[in-house]
C-alpha cells in the first residue's frame, strides 16, 4: 500500500506504507488503535505537525550520533543505519506543509 498526500498547492507526496504510517504517527494522525488509511491535515494543525516532524528528525540524528560516539569509544565498528534517514524521508512532506500553511490549504491522503 502507498500513502499519497495531496494538496491543491503542491504536487503529490507518495510514501510506502511503513514510511507514511511513521510520518502520520509522528504528527499524531495514526496509531495501532486508530489506523489512518485516509484523513486530512488542516492548516491550523500544520505548525504542530511540522514541529513534531522536525523534533523527530533531531531526535533520530542525536541518537545516531550518540551510537556512533559510543561505538568509537568502545573501539567497535560504527553502527549501521537505514540508508535513507528520517530527515530525507520527511523533507518533501515538510515542504508540502510549509507551502500549504502559506496558502491555507489542507493536505489529504487516501481520498
Amino acid at each position: 500500500m502507498l500513502y499519497k498526500f495531496k494538496s491543491k498547492v503542491t504536487g503529490d507526496v507518495i510514501m510506502l506504507q511503513t514510511n507514511g504510517q511513521r510520518v502520520l504517527e509522528i504528527i499524531g494522525k495514526h496509531s495501532a488503535a486508530e489506523p489512518s488509511n485516509k484523513g486530512i491535515l488542516l492548516p491550523e494543525q500544520m505548525p504542530q505537525a511540522m514541529a513534531a516532524l522536525k523534533q523527530a528528525v533531531a531526535l533520530e540524528e542525536t541518537q545516531q550520533n550518540e551510537a556512533i560516539a559510543q561505538a568509537l569509544a568502545e573501539n567497535l565498528p560504527p553502527p549501521r543505519f537505514e540508508a535513507i534517514s528520517l530527515r530525507q524521508r520527511t523533507l518533501p512532506f515538510i515542504d508540502m506543509i510549509a507551502q500549504c500553511i502559506k496558502a491555507k490549504e489542507a493536505i489529504t491522503w487516501g481520498v
